[in-house]
């Protein structure tokens, strides 16, 4: 048999060398070839004996994951399991990152998902993936958590991954309380790239527990970086659209607001809490699971350390007008913001038109566009009357105590900036021109509106077409106003518009016929 499978070392390592970094994707028929030419035993049993032939594991093994990642080298795995055990528990780091692919492919590219989770089952493979995950180094870490990750994606995959006795040696949270500070946090990534998965994989979480390990981890330790490592993971989670249903039966919220408001804590952790905070709590639904007494902690603990962070560090401040706009994006975040008292939005308002700091101001422009509803649709962009004449008093406070005195005069000298500065300008006008004071305060000023419909104020395409955006507000606004729609002295404003944005937003301009360039000819 081994006489029958042989190869030639040297013949195989070119011939792997040169599919390994062919560019592009590795096509069936390709791989088909190349097995036709070194079948898949002799490849195996030449990597086996790979000491003896200096180079031929680092060329074998990324033509053997190109091989499996095809449909055709896929088909293969499932009469090659015993081989794939022995190269989970290989000494090379290679062969056993090489094994974890080969799973990985195994779940992702079959035919039948429950046949592949079956062999998965029957082979003990699932212990031996965790034991990379654990003593592995990080491509090998990497690549078993995405073995598991996709066995977790299919439904008979979750007993699996997260079996019903908590005494099981399986069991992420026995093997997180066994192992180093590092496995830990390897397992806590695991932990969330599951939870990204589905509702269902995230109930499973929220059931074994697993996610209070995130916030034992932070509780348990003094170690900044390990903390910040855990933040990190805890914003990825925060990004999941499901996120705000599972940590509302969690004690984060008071895990995040303790760091945000504790005196030791370094700055940089500080900031992240914060974002994180305003992320979970930016999403839609999340006023359905989480009770408004996280929603006001949240604002108090950003309200309480908000002068201190801007005397102390502008970045920290900025992250804190980060999370007060990401709160701000949903309809009931951006009405607590108003209605607390004094309203935390007063911070937003006050750097958003303060121009002595550029990041700053950025970000609370940003926040206040969030606020005002840019990111909300139809009638979620108006809050309640309380919360509006709230919004316009800060405006309107903010603006008399400035030189502009207006709000049309703030607003002029934001689009009168740089492009980032003007950028978020047109979001804030875009949700605050739903307001009929708002849209006033814009036409009664006709240099805003010669900025807005002039296609070459902006050269970059984000820029672009945000401005064009912003003018399809405020022409949608004006036009739904009779009063001002009806007025012939606001023709030409509504003319502007309606060219601005018939033209598009890049850079169009109006049909010109081809003149022609007459010149005297050169003589010598």
């Amino acid at each position: 048999m081994e006489e029958e499978y042989s190869v030639d070392p040297a013949q195989l390592l070119e011939a792997a060398t040169d599919l390994a970094h062919r560019p592009g994707s590795l096509s069936d028929s390709s791989a088909q070839e190349f097995l036709a030419r070194f079948p898949l035993p002799a490849v195996i049993s030449a990597l086996q004996t790979s000491a003896d032939y200096p180079g031929l594991e680092n060329a074998v093994v990324p033509c053997l994951e190109r091989i499996f990642k095809t449909k055709h080298g896929a088909s293969l795995i499932p009469h090659f399991m015993p081989v794939v055990l022995v190269g989970l528990g290989a000494d090379s780091q290679n062969v056993r990152h090489l094994a974890c692919v080969t799973v990985s492919c195994l779940l992702s590219e079959s035919s039948d998902g429950r046949i592949s989770v079956q062999l998965i089952r029957q082979y003990g493979v699932y212990p031996l993936l965790l034991s990379c995950l654990v003593d592995g180094d990080d491509q090998v870490a990497a690549a078993s958590a995405n073995a598991v990750k996709a066995l977790a994606s299919y439904p008979e995959g979750i007993g699996i991954v997260f079996p019903e006795s908590t005494n099981e040696a399986t069991h992420l949270e026995n093997l997180a309380q066994k192992c180093s500070p590092l496995v830990r946090v390897r397992l806590l990534a695991l932990i969330v790239s599951l939870f990204s998965i589905s509702s269902s994989v995230a109930s499973e979480i929220s059931k074994s527990n697993l996610l209070n390990l995130l916030e034992a981890e932070v509780r348990n330790t003094d170690d900044s970086l390990v903390i910040l490592s855990v933040l990190e993971l805890l914003s990825e989670l925060a990004e999941v659209q499901h996120s705000a249903e599972f940590v509302s039966r969690t004690s984060l919220f008071q895990l995040l607001c303790s760091i945000i408001s504790s005196e030791a804590a370094e700055m940089i952790l500080r900031s992240r809490a914060m974002v994180i905070a305003g992320r979970l709590l930016s999403k839609e639904n999340a006023f359905e699971f989480i009770d408004d007494s996280s929603f006001t902690s949240v604002l108090s603990a950003i309200d309480g350390k908000f002068e201190f962070l801007e005397s102390q560090d502008s970045d920290a401040c900025e992250c804190a007008l980060e999370a007060l706009g990401q709160i701000g994006s949903s309809f009931h975040g951006a009405t607590l913001l108003l209605l607390t008292s004094p309203p935390a939005a007063r911070h937003v308002v006050d750097a958003a038109f303060d121009r002595q700091h550029h990041g700053k101001q950025l970000a609370a422009l940003h926040a206040l566009g969030n606020i005002a509803g840019e990111t909300r649709l139809g009638s979620n962009i108006v809050l309640n009357n309380t919360a509006e004449e709230n919004l316009k008093r800060l405006i309107y406070e903010k603006a008399s105590n400035t030189a502009k005195l207006t709000p049309s005069g703030l607003l002029l000298s934001i689009l009168q900036q740089d492009s980032e500065i003007r950028t978020a300008g047109y979001r804030l006008i875009t949700g605050l021109v739903a307001r009929p004071w708002c849209l006033v305060e814009l036409i009664s000023r006709s240099e805003i509106i010669s900025i807005l419909a002039n296609a070459y104020t902006e050269t970059k395409k984000i820029g672009m077409e945000s401005r064009h955006r912003c003018c399809e507000a405020i022409y949608r606004a004006f036009s739904s106003s009779g009063t001002l729609s009806s007025d012939p002295g606001f023709a030409d404003i509504a003319g502007k518009l309606q060219e601005a944005i018939r033209r598009g937003p890049y850079l169009a301009t109006k049909q010109s016929e081809t003149q022609p360039v007459v010149m005297t000819a050169d003589r010598f």
